[in-house]
Parts: C-alpha cells; structure tokens; sequence
C-alpha cells in the first residue's frame, strides 16, 4: 500500500524516481526500492515524503490511491455524462426557440406584406397640404419603401435559418 501510494503520487505530482530522491536527498535505487516494496523509509523520511509530495502522512499509509482513482475516475465520468446531456438538452432547446422565432419573423413578414398589397398605398392620395398628413404620408411612404427592398433579404435569411434549424432525425 505505501509503496503503490508513494509510486502513485510521485506520477501524479510530475516527478520521475531521479528527481524525488534528489528532493529528499538519497539515491534513486532508495526511491526504487520503496515503491517496488523492497524496503519502507523511516518516520523522519515519512514525512520528508509527504512534505516533498505536498500529500497528508495518512494518505501515504492509507487506502490503496490507485482504486480511490479509479473510483474518482468513475464519479468524474458520471458526472461528465450528466454535464453532456444537460448541455445537449440545453442546445435542443435554443435550437427550437431559434427555429420557432424565425418562422415567427417569416409570418410577420409575409403578413405585412400582404396588408400593404391590400391597402394598395392609400397615402398616396392623401391631401398633403395639411403638415401633419404630408409627415405622416412621408413616414408610411418611407416605411413601405424601406420595408419592400429590405424584407424580402430577410425573408430569404430566415427561410434559411428554419431549414438549418429544423430537427434532425
């Protein structure tokens, strides 16, 4: 167990056998022999280890690390599962607001489009005389011609936007 411990943290930390002695001042054939089982280190260099290790002397002597990580490897995965899907779901469900917003924007569109061929330009035979009429004229006027040229790109945009957006089966 101290062996396989100290083997294990020693990897986890970045550390090959040369450079852990040299920390703790022995040769690399002493850091060897701990983790291979051949021999143990003493109190003082028990806790020499775990000073250069950065680790708790019980976690040394503890339980075996190398099941512990496969068991945080186990609960990092399940939770990675749950993290994929609930982003999946969340990508699912902008997905169908977008779609849902743009076929929204092409009814609008196509809507207004059809009150403005019904209406046929009423402003155009107002009495522009009166200042208020001549404005709101001009605005109706601006509004339709703006709305002619720029709608259908965008009508065009959106229909594009509802083919990519659909779901995928």
């Amino acid at each position: 167990m101290l062996n396989e411990n100290i083997k294990a943290i020693r990897k986890l930390k970045g550390l090959s056998q040369q450079e852990l002695a040299i920390k703790l001042n022995v040769v690399r054939q002493t850091v060897s022999k701990w983790e291979q089982g051949l021999s143990v280190p003493d109190s003082d260099m028990l806790i020499s280890i775990s000073e250069v290790l950065e680790t708790p002397v019980s976690k040394l002597l503890g339980e075996n690390l190398i099941e512990l990580e496969i068991d945080d490897l186990k609960a990092i995965s399940a939770k990675l599962e749950v993290i994929n899907s609930q982003l999946a779901q969340r990508k699912t469900t902008r997905r169908n607001i977008l779609h849902w917003l743009l076929i929204s924007l092409c009814i609008v569109i196509i809507t207004i489009f059809a009150i403005l061929l019904i209406l046929e330009s009423p402003y155009l035979g107002w009495n522009y005389s009166d200042p208020e009429t001549a404005v709101l004229g001009v605005a109706f006027h601006s509004f339709e011609w703006l709305f002619v040229r720029i709608a259908p790109i965008i009508l065009i945009g959106a229909s594009i936007g509802i083919f990519l957006t659909r779901k995928k089966e």
